[in-house]
């Protein structure tokens, strides 16, 4: 049985439902590794308007059943990333999405505005973990004025699709994504990593040079599922899943808690097939299950 795996993120058509994950593909590098037939899209490592160097390493630990990362958002800035990449993306037979960041709504605006009509670029991926220098270090995506704001700000300075990550560390994820999804989001991603530290019992300092990094991988995942499933039920836009996924029973969890595809990262760090054989498992359970398309898979979405 063949089955229909393409899906409509707003206004983006995708061949199949797992993607690649800001940060865990660079720009478009590691593509040769993948069976690019199963890969609906890439969003690329994060960018700022300015080149930045990242952390000093030590900058990735292992944790049990997950990783911690402070990279620093390092990058070549936003005219490096269209010298250097967009050109080899618009070649490509899928859509490439970037990951933007800034200090300040109008940096965001101004990186979507520099974007906005460049060949490779089929859309953004709003990064609201970033913290607000003019209100005193508060993290963007903690507040929902704050994340209304810069989404309207991109939103204003761009035709492209405009998908807002979202920071776990809220008191109700729901509140932010309506937030964003009145300021003009399609779509919203759900969730970034949680913020986590080890430490290392020999020298008895952080394992991390920066101190605390970003927790992702399986240890977080039936925290992603809880939190993208609130955010799918508080909007009508899509939703991308994202935290934890290692293979397409973990895929279905989100797909069937309200999600309209996934994005998959930190499993490919020890696996490089791990998005095909995400692809290929949730055919496999579809078919198995009588849906001839994913759109047939019920959600379950309980109104309160």
């Amino acid at each position: 049985m063949t089955v229909d795996m393409a899906v409509e993120v707003g206004e983006l058509r995708l061949r199949g439902p797992v993607l690649a994950a800001s940060g865990t593909f660079g720009y478009g590098t590691e593509v040769p590794l993948l069976e690019r037939r199963a890969l609906g899209a890439v969003v690329s490592k994060g960018i700022f308007l300015r080149p930045r160097a990242g952390t000093p390493p030590p900058r990735i630990v292992e944790t049990p059943s997950g990783m911690l990362n402070a990279i620093g958002l390092q990058g070549p800035g936003v005219e490096g990333l269209i010298r250097d990449y967009a050109a080899q993306w618009a070649q490509w037979d899928f859509p490439v999405l970037v990951n933007i960041n800034g200090e300040t709504a109008a940096e965001y605006g101004e990186l979507a505005a520099r974007l906005d009509g460049v060949p490779g670029v089929a859309g953004l991926e709003i990064n609201i973990s970033c913290p607000n220098v003019e209100q005193g270090g508060l993290y963007f995506g903690n507040d929902p004025r704050a994340a209304a704001a810069v989404t309207e700000a991109v939103r204003k300075r761009t035709d492209l699709p405009v998908w807002v990550k979202l920071t776990p560390m809220v008191t109700d994820i729901g509140v932010i994504a309506r937030a964003c999804e009145a300021a003009g989001a399609d779509a919203l991603t759900a969730i970034n990593t949680f913020v986590g530290m080890s430490i290392d019992l020999n020298t008895r300092q952080p394992r991390l040079s920066f101190r605390t990094g970003g927790l992702s991988g399986p240890a977080i995942r039936p925290l992603a599922v809880h939190l993208a499933h609130q955010a799918a039920r508080a909007v009508s836009i899509p939703v991308i899943g994202i935290g934890g996924i290692m293979g397409a029973e973990d895929a279905l969890e989100f797909l069937v808690a309200g999600c309209a595809a996934v994005q998959v990262g930190t499993a490919t760090f020890v696996n490089p097939n791990a998005i095909a054989e995400v692809h290929d498992g949730i055919a496999a359970y579809l078919a198995s299950h009588g849906f001839a398309s994913l759109a047939e898979l019920p959600r379950y979405l309980p109104r309160d």
